[in-house]
């Protein structure tokens, strides 16, 4: 086998130029690739990559050897060495056989979308339980491809797809690799049952859970700090935020929430990393009511809230409550928020810095929590109807009217649900 020579051991700037195949398997399964491959832009931009160029090789299936084919590799080549890269960037997933194949033959550095997504990870893991869900995932995708890497992946400081485990937990002994997973996991499942007894305290506290949800780069972190003042870090660049934050939220009608930041989405979002964040992730299973915060500015949005809706799906949390919120309508132009789905139960249309859009989503947030006002007139000799009125909801007026008692109630939504359906034949404002 050719020794490579490009060299691994200096913290330079990776110079990539950009690789995607489009076969009709991938456009089945990955959406529009001019769009794939503009986030792949982005991510590499975001790891620090100066982007030389990019190309696009169209075929009908994938080369099993070269996966792009291999006068696609010997066009790269040519490329790379006008350019001076020193690395190309798929964005689809290789294989290990692939990596090593591409490695001889074009003498750079090879990385595909996952590793690029890992690598960003790895840069913004701060807390221990991060970086521990990163090393997780970065160790169970480089476990089946350890024959396929070259020497980036036995050394730190080399730039992208080198940062994390590092050379002492990436031997080449398949065991001690395992091992290390194993006990990985079991420092998460302390982290898992940390987080169930947390929740088990609000829930017999009586406090309920707000998750921020959606795609990368939707603003999610901007409208934790805009409604709880909360010190995040905001950028304006792809996951900005890793580790969850949570803080209190007060409705307008004082009752206090817990609003939790989580992770962003993406498109082939690493199913490693998902797997391994799912400790974090359970915290959008467990809340009482998701926020599906979208970049309402986005061309691409549709395809942004089906990715998410997609994950929700698989992390169990489809059918939670939930509020779909069109942020960034400030960036939209004058005819953007026409185009946006009308304001109504489930949907509201905002801008994270304008204050009146703000209480309305905290009205929006209340109702969905606890329920609307509405107003009874029970008959005054029913104690049994008078005493659930006052269990189900906050009184917030009485009158007497004849032989009715007229209660104006704030619902507590979940005992409305429960118990508040002998208190509709009551109702004066449907």
């Amino acid at each position: 086998m050719r020794q490579t020579t490009y060299d691994t051991e200096t913290d330079v700037q990776d110079r990539a130029i950009l690789v995607s195949l489009v076969t009709p398997n991938i456009k089945r399964g990955s959406g529009d690739p001019e769009h794939s491959l503009q986030e792949l832009v982005n991510l590499a931009e975001t790891a620090g990559v100066e982007v030389l160029t990019s190309m696009t090789q169209n075929k009908e299936k994938i080369d099993t050897k070269w996966f792009i084919g291999k006068g696609k590799v010997e066009e790269l080549r040519a490329a790379a060495e006008e350019l001076g890269a020193t690395t190309a960037i798929f964005d689809q997933e290789l294989s290990g056989a692939q990596v090593r194949n591409l490695e001889e033959a074009l003498d750079m550095k090879i990385i595909d979308r996952t590793q690029l997504i890992l690598d960003i990870f790895a840069q913004r893991a701060k807390t221990r339980e991060g970086i521990i869900q990163v090393e997780l995932a970065q160790l169970s995708y480089l476990l089946p491809r350890l024959s396929g890497h070259g020497k980036n992946l036995s050394r730190l400081g080399g730039g992208i797809g080198t940062r994390g485990p590092g050379e002492s937990k990436l031997e080449t002994d398949r065991r001690h690799i395992r091992d290390r997973i194993t006990d990985l996991k079991h420092t998460l499942e302390e982290v898992v049952r940390h987080r169930t007894l947390h929740r088990e305290r609000r829930r017999k506290s009586g406090v309920q859970q707000v998750a921020l949800v959606g795609y990368t780069n939707a603003g999610k972190s901007t409208l934790l700090r805009e409604l709880t003042q909360a010190d995040v870090y905001i950028e304006n660049q792809l996951f900005a935020t890793l580790d969850p934050t949570s803080r209190n939220l007060k409705l307008p009608s004082g009752m206090e929430v817990i609003l939790t930041d989580t992770v962003g989405f993406i498109q082939n979002l690493p199913h490693d990393l998902i797997a391994a964040f799912r400790a974090t992730l359970e915290e959008v299973c467990e809340a009482d009511l998701v926020l599906h915060i979208i970049d309402g500015s986005s061309v691409m949005r549709e395809e942004q809230i089906a990715v998410v809706e997609r994950i929700l799906g698989e992390l169990g949390a489809a059918d939670k409550p939930q509020l779909m919120i069109y942020n960034k309508i400030d960036l939209c132009g004058l005819d953007g928020p026409q185009l946006l789905p009308a304001n109504g139960p489930g949907t509201l249309a905002i801008s994270a810095y304008n204050g009146n859009d703000l209480q309305r989503l905290l009205e929006a947030v209340q109702e969905k929590l606890v329920g609307a006002t509405r107003t009874f007139a029970l008959p005054a000799d029913r104690g049994d109807l008078i005493a659930l009125a006052y269990r189900t909801g906050e009184v917030l007026g009485q009158d007497v009217e004849g032989d009715h008692l007229i209660l104006r109630i704030r619902l507590n939504k979940q005992d409305y649900e429960v118990h508040g359906y002998k208190l509709e034949d009551y109702l004066l404002n449907p």
